[in-house]
């Protein structure tokens, strides 16, 4: 497996920071969890995403909740013309490294 697509709702975290992020669909970060192995700090996963044209390597991370969350930097978010409430394309690729040997 490795690589998944799904389309979410990019959403702003209410705080002091503009951060936005996609949640990964609940049955695909169980799926996420089995074929990443071990974690890295956080119980983040190292991945590799595009939405539109914009591809970049970055983490998710498991929410409190259970599903992980991928934030959305602001330079893709500007470069797709994304803003909060938009529902976004996302294919995520598990980092090799982060893949079982």
């Amino acid at each position: 497996m490795g690589s998944y697509r799904f389309d979410a709702e990019l959403w702003e975290h209410a705080g002091e920071a503009a951060w936005h992020f996609v949640t990964v669909p609940a049955e695909l970060s169980e799926d996420l969890r089995g074929d990443a192995g071990p974690r890295r700090g956080f119980g983040s996963v190292r991945v590799r995403v595009t939405i539109g044209g914009s591809t970049w390597s970055t983490s998710v991370f498991p929410s409190a909740a259970g599903p992980f969350l991928l934030p959305v930097k602001k330079a893709v978010r500007r470069a797709e013309e994304l803003e909060a409430g938009d529902t976004v394309a996302v294919e995520l690729v598990v980092d090799e490294a982060s893949r079982p040997g």
